[in-house]
């Protein structure tokens, strides 16, 4: 076998029996088998055709990811007396830590100021809670949920939140693929995949933009492996050259295990950091000068070609290269492998979303589908790779602090109850809002939402001066203890402890029914009864009927009746239906648009800063010059092999040479021209803030370009955002080594 690093393989397979070994098999068979959504990435899988199978009936469907999510969940109570020992011990500990302590299976409160919790009952807990919101008032408070939660828990959070009278309801998608939303939106009319699992089955091109699915969807690696196998092309563009991608040995198949691994990627692009526009751009006019479009689709289903032609003629090759940091033959290369392809998909992640221009950058993805006819066909299409297993479910049903006129008016319409109009707070706003005191209370379901906002000290200053902090979740994350303000923690159950059947919504728009069921812990409650019991508090003479919310079927039938495309959810737990929401694949190009027509968006190049030093610096704080007495370079934080969003499960990352979580990776020639060698020990600064005790290591990254791990490097990301989406920059951040 090659020394050259690889993905997957027998390390994965030895890691996996550990993990199981560890929780027990007993356990772990009874979790991964029994009919419930995994818990891990948007891919989906599970559900009713059983555990460790997809919606194609493919068996073993498992992954490192789905082992993790449930190592942490089999975990036996965290006992009291660490829960209640003083503040600064639990504060010691790092995220790894504090993910390994075990289970909360007991509701926990602090006052502000005081130095360590204090166990409640549910019924005292729950009572304070309502007197607390009722004291900051519906306009002083926001609602947040993770991806992690049930569509049936979503949706009872924001009708609380409505019938209370905000529509400050966010969700985590506002930090990650919320600009997929947003540019999907304006060019094809709908902000979700056009393209179903099968038809990664068809396609012979595929081009795989800013991500990394050998440790963020492993699963995804498989299909393209089989594409392939069957001749097709995988061209992936990411400014880091990841080993897993290079290749990857497939741990079901002994074929592959033998041979030491399948080729991925058949062709790579290494743009820098901020210049995925300038090369979408370079792209589309090499598709267009090799005479490779699709005039008769263009004309018969599209708007805004000419306009569209006319801005790419306009721009020179050599601008274009300077500005994306590719040459031009190496992208006529790539748009030649694109021309000479049948059906090809398209599929990005947050290194295309992490930016200024997050939603341009998607549109250009559109644009480029566009010109060939590859959206409304099957085997082709656009394809977000969603990272947690219902975020995109949590959207569907109504998270989001706008919901559509009809969606409100038929929302209205089943409750009997007129809901607010004035417009809410995306995640980021409610932030800002929180950090200048004009937050009273938050209910903030499941995740970690400190640390998933940008800037570390801005996050820790706006949670401490939310009035009253109200968390529902299955363990203790440092969102938790960061901060000196008065907090509740409830614990509730995981997905497979739900005491009724609940749903979730994969990144193909397909619905899977998890039958939960399975008992661990004797005081933890469901995510709905708590919120059902919350709302009958604050609202006890109202008009709505919140207990009768408890029953999972009542829910679904409300999402059914109020939100386009989920009438099938009524009586899924009955009928065992999974489905896909409907008018959202695209087999066909008829598209969800006011004439039916997709529309080519003009999307200028970024100025030649990038994101825009200057832009950058408007976030938190003046912060010094970039660069002063010192080399430029950008930076975008990464997620490691060993973790998943902002838990981590392991201390140094298997695809990358095991850096440890304190790692720089850095292109040779930036580490030689800093006077720097491996494992030379420094301090990252940005004009946000510094991160000292960063350990230098050798990697495949565009020169200019560094990366280090998400979320400890939130403590040089600003909270500046994509105006459309509000998406923040995570990926492109102006940072200098000091020395």
């Amino acid at each position: 076998m090659s020394d050259t690093p690889i993905g997957g393989g027998l390390p994965k397979i030895a890691y996996a029996a550990r993990t199981v070994a560890k929780i027990g098999v007993g356990q772990s068979a009874k979790a991964l088998t029994a009919r419930n959504t995994c818990k891990a990435c948007g891919l989906g899988m599970g559900g009713q055709k059983g555990g460790m199978t997809n919606e194609a009936g493919e068996f073993p469907s498992v992954c490192n990811k789905s082992i993790q999510a449930q190592s942490t969940d089999i975990q036996p109570a965290i006992p009291l007396a660490r829960l209640t020992a003083p503040l600064a011990t639990l504060r010691a500990l790092d995220g790894h830590d504090l993910d390994h302590l075990g289970r909360l299976d007991t509701p926990l409160y602090r006052a502000a100021g005081a130095t360590a919790f204090v166990r409640l009952g549910w019924e005292e807990a729950l009572t304070h809670a309502a007197h607390r919101m009722t004291e900051a008032t519906p306009p002083r408070s926001f609602f947040y949920s993770s991806g992690r939660s049930s569509n049936e828990a979503g949706f009872l959070l924001q009708l609380l939140a409505r019938a209370w009278g905000t529509n400050n309801i966010n969700n985590c998608s506002y930090y990650c693929h919320q600009a997929t939303s947003v540019g999907l939106g304006s060019t094809i009319g709908t902000g979700t995949a056009t393209v179903e699992l099968g038809d990664l089955d068809k396609c012979d091109f595929l081009l795989l933009l800013g991500a990394n699915p050998a440790s963020n969807h492993p699963r995804f690696i498989h299909k393209l492996a089989a594409c392939r196998a069957r001749g097709g092309q995988v061209v992936v563009v990411n400014p880091a050259k990841e080993p897993g991608l290079v290749k990857f040995a497939l741990p079901k198949s002994a074929r592959s295990l033998l041979k030491g691994g399948d080729a991925i990627a058949s062709d790579w692009l290494q743009p820098r950091i901020g210049g995925d526009i300038a090369l979408l751009k370079a792209l589309a006019k090499a598709l267009i000068e090799q005479g490779a479009t699709d005039p008769a689709f263009i004309a018969a289903h599209t708007n805004g070609y000419d306009a569209f032609a006319l801005d790419l003629a306009a721009l020179d090759w050599p601008v274009l290269e300077a500005a994306s940091g590719c040459i031009r033959a190496d992208i006529t290369r790539v748009a030649a492998l694109h021309a000479n392809a049948r059906n090809a998909v398209f599929a990005w992640g947050m290194g295309l979303t992490h930016h200024l221009h997050g939603s341009a950058n998607v549109e250009m993805v559109a644009n480029l589908a566009l010109l060939r006819g590859m959206v409304g066909r099957p085997g082709a299409g656009l394809l977000p790779l969603r990272g947690h297993s219902n975020v995109q479910g949590i959207g569907t049903i109504g998270v989001k602090p706008v919901l559509a006129a009809d969606v409100m008016q038929a929302l209205e319409k089943h409750v009997g109850v007129k809901l607010p109009s004035t417009p809410g707070m995306d995640t980021m706003a409610a932030m800002h809002a929180a950090h200048d005191g004009r937050i009273g209370a938050a209910v903030i379901m499941g995740g970690n939402l400190y640390e998933a906002t940008p800037n570390h000290e801005f996050a820790r200053q706006a949670m401490e001066r939310i009035g009253f902090k109200l968390f529902l979740t299955t363990t203790i994350n440092r969102g938790h203890i960061v901060d000196d303000g008065e907090t509740l923690i409830l614990p509730v159950t995981a997905r497979d402890e739900e005491w009724q059947p609940t749903t979730q919504e994969s990144m193909f728009n397909y619905v899977r029914l998890s039958d939960g069921g399975i008992e661990r812990h004797g005081n933890v409650r469901p995510e709905s009864h708590i919120l059902a019991d919350l709302a009958s508090r604050l609202m006890p003479a109202g008009p709505i009927d919140f207990q009768a919310f408890k029953a999972h079927r009542k829910l679904r039938e409300t999402i059914a009746a109020t939100i386009p495309g989920m009438a099938a959810l009524a009586d899924i737990d009955v009928a065992k239906r999974e489905f896909h929401v409907t008018n959202r694949l695209l087999h066909h190009p008829n598209f969800q648009t006011a004439d039916g027509r997709a529309t080519f968006a003009l999307c200028p190049l970024p100025s030649p800063s990038g994101e825009g030093r200057l832009a950058q610096r408007a976030g938190v704080g003046p912060g010094p010059e970039v660069g002063q007495g010192a080399i430029p370079l950008t930076l975008a934080t990464i997620r490691s092999e060993g973790q998943f969003n902002s838990i981590i499960y392991e201390r140094t990352d298997s695809y990358r040479g095991h850096a440890p979580r304190n790692a720089l990776l850095m292109h040779p020639t930036d580490i030689a021209a800093h006077g720097l060698t491996p494992g030379s020990t420094v301090t990252l600064a940005s004009p946000h803030g510094r991160l000292p005790g960063l350990v230098i290591h050798p990697f495949d990254v565009h020169p200019g370009n560094v990366l280090a791990y998400y979320p400890e490097a939130n403590a040089l990301t600003a909270t500046t955002t994509d105006p459309r989406s509000k998406t923040p920059a995570f990926k492109s951040v102006p940072v200098w080594i000091e020395q």
